[in-house]
């Protein structure tokens, strides 16, 4: 696993840095994909960068990806990336895009990383090792820590997008939590998360999300103290709508959510 890490980290920041010549560049074609969602050119190409070096460092273990068909392998070991998680904010140029990796084996995830290239920071976790946070503007990596925030009116939340409430129906869930909470922000993707793992926000939920997006974040905030879990209240990366923040809120956020979509 140690292995494993240190090269997680190391790749990750190798696709940040990818994408950065293509960030705030006017001449930069978004195309629309099947699902209506935007891709670039800087999406897949830095999750071809990732595989790539995946691929010549461990080329028996899995790939997904959000771009490009999954990589089968017999090594027990899984790859999940997200070249690119918020690529709507990469394509308005909001620096708050982020390069996903996370790392299982089997049914455990046991890596993950957050690299943030244009804030030029990361946050990374792996199982028994702790959750830290680390960039330019660190000597050193600091241990990544979740709120101590005890009420859900004193929290700040976060999400994505308010509309894709709407569009998974669920409208009035958002409603309820933005009436108790002490303060609603849409700094969401992966950057929420990093908030929420770093102590700086205290909830974050997301009406969808797919396995890509979710490939690093549970082990983060397992390792930060914190709590990652579908609004059934299942711990794993495979689901479809998700909650993160200490245990205190995240058990207030799960049963709002679950009492608000019936």
């Amino acid at each position: 696993m140690q292995q494993r890490l240190e090269f997680a980290k190391q790749i990750a920041l190798e696709a940040g840095k990818f994408t950065l010549p293509f960030f705030r560049d006017a001449s930069i074609v978004v195309e629309q994909k099947a699902d209506m969602t935007p891709v670039t050119a800087a999406d897949r190409g830095a999750e071809l960068l990732l595989r790539k070096r995946i691929e010549e460092m461990f080329p028996d273990d899995a790939i997904l990806g959000e771009e490009f068909p999954e990589k089968r392998g017999g090594s027990g070991w899984q790859w999940i990336l997200d070249p690119i998680d918020g690529t709507k904010s990469f394509i308005h140029g909001v620096p708050l895009y982020s390069t996903l990796v996370g790392v299982r084996h089997g049914d455990e995830s046991l890596i993950g990383v957050i690299e943030l290239p244009a804030l030029g920071e990361r946050v990374w976790a792996a199982k028994s090792v702790g959750a830290w946070r680390e960039g330019k503007y660190f000597d050193k990596p600091v241990r990544a820590e979740v709120s101590k925030t005890k009420s859900f009116g004193e929290a700040l939340l976060l999400t994505s997008e308010i509309r894709t409430f709407q569009k998974q129906k669920c409208s009035n869930v958002f409603d309820a939590l933005e009436a108790e909470a002490g303060l609603t922000r849409t700094w969401g993707d992966a950057y929420g998360y990093a908030l929420v793992a770093t102590g700086r926000a205290d909830v974050m939920v997301d009406p969808a999300l797919s396995i890509w997006d979710a490939g690093p974040l549970l082990i983060i905030m397992q390792e930060s103290g914190g709590c990652f879990s579908g609004w059934n209240g299942k711990q794993s990366i495979e689901v479809a709508n998700a909650i993160a923040a200490n245990s205190i809120l995240h058990a207030e956020t799960l049963k709002i959510c679950q009492l608000s979509s019936q």
